[in-house]
């Protein structure tokens, strides 16, 4: 009988999934990961872990299989919560979620299973995992899109290698989020009704400017007003001696300075802002709403725009850093000059977009077919074939 830890988060994903699993006949131990918390800076009754890891356990007595917590608050502050923090000293806007299943859940968390003997480890994610066999007996591992395409949940584990994948099940991603939950009803499981957690992985629903100010501090800024006709959004299009002049050109963040807009109102820190944010401005008295186009956290000013349709929003192309590409299928991987049609997201639930990658020395352009509105530095952008995530990377 194969042996399989799962990740029992206390939601009704992960029970469900370990339901299947024992179904199916797996030996099943349940482990509930405790990562770094901090009672200061969550907003209250969202997502406490100790109601989560007492609702893991009644699953797990329920379900008969054995239960135990496991601490990587250690890890996890090291690996996600120092990253964050880096992240946003230098301007950029990181993806935790990306980060924890990479760092904890498929490295830290695997390596403890294979320690109990698991052939597998497995989660409640709603993506699908098929395996191609090889002339030469080798496995490769695909990662496709779960069957619910409102709820796929690939774009989070764009970052997982093949060696993570080979041991690795996802045991709901056939199924549509009301089919799990009407699982969990019928099968009595005290998660049936739970609703799903929308904070950061496994800690919960963070104050973004508390938790920041823990390392972060304040620090009064101008928040600036560009309108949304400067000369460089006039100005025609530029010739290109080449493709690749072109896919430079697209992909360079708009400059702005003081001289470019009007000084609107004050913030306590350009690294608390991100690209495309509208709340926490408190600017009033215009015609549309502001939304973020640009922070400079050198000299600490945030440049606004009117609008969501503000063209300082909206770029086509990005770079990927060859340090930070990273392909799920390298045998899929495109060398310096080549070129790949694929359908990429800069964000989590975005609509799949029509891109053409193309591979340079020092990285990989992602040129969309349409201009991106908020292409965020730090975010990850993943592309597919067909409803396959083959590759991604941290957005330059």
């Amino acid at each position: 009988m194969k042996k399989v830890v799962i990740g029992l988060s206390g939601g009704v994903d992960s029970s469900v999934a370990a339901h299947l699993l024992k179904e199916q006949g797996y030996e099943v131990i349940a482990l509930f990961m405790k990562n770094w918390h901090d009672e200061s800076v969550l907003i209250s009754e969202e997502c406490p872990w100790i109601e989560d890891s007492n609702d893991a356990l009644i699953v797990a007595e329920k379900l008969g299989i054995p239960f135990q917590t496991v601490d990587l608050s250690t890890e996890y502050k090291e690996r996600i919560v120092d990253y964050m923090f880096r992240e946003y000293e230098m301007g950029r806007t990181p993806n935790p979620d990306v980060l924890c299943n990479r760092e904890i859940k498929f490295d830290v968390f695997l390596k403890i299973a294979l320690q109990l003997g698991a052939d597998f480890v497995a989660t409640g994610h709603y993506c699908r995992k098929e395996v191609l066999k090889n002339k030469d007996g080798s496995e490769t591992y695909r990662l496709l899109a779960g069957r619910d395409l409102n709820k796929d949940q690939s774009y989070f584990l764009c970052q997982l290698s093949q060696k993570q994948l080979a041991k690795t099940l996802f045991p709901i991603g056939g199924l549509t989020k009301p089919e799990v939950r009407e699982l969990a009803k019928k099968r009595n499981l005290v998660t049936a009704d739970k609703k799903d957690s929308q904070g950061l992985c496994f800690i919960g629903k963070v104050r973004l400017p508390d938790f920041l100010q823990q390392q972060l501090k304040p620090k009064t800024g101008k928040i600036v007003e560009i309108p949304g006709e400067l000369p460089q959004y006039k100005s025609e299009e530029p010739h290109f001696g080449s493709k690749m002049e072109e896919l430079h050109h697209h992909s360079l963040k708009p400059k702005y300075s003081l001289a470019d807009g009007k000084v609107v109102g004050e913030h306590q820190g350009a690294h608390y802002f991100t690209k495309g944010q509208r709340k926490g401005l408190h600017v009033g008295g215009t015609k549309e709403p502001l939304f973020v186009i640009e922070t400079d956290v050198d000299e600490n000013i945030i440049y606004t725009g009117q609008g969501k349709n503000h063209p300082g929003l909206f770029r086509r192309t990005l770079f990927v850093r060859e340090e930070e590409l990273h392909w799920v299928r390298s045998d899929l991987a495109i060398a310096i000059g080549e070129q790949l049609k694929v359908r990429a997201r800069i964000r989590y639930r975005q609509e799949l977009q029509e891109a053409t990658l193309f591979k340079v020395q020092d990285g990989l352009f992602v040129d969309f077919k349409d201009a991106q509105t908020a292409i965020t530095e730090g975010q990850f952008v993943a592309w597919y074939i067909d409803d396959e995530l083959v590759g991604s990377g941290v957005i330059s």
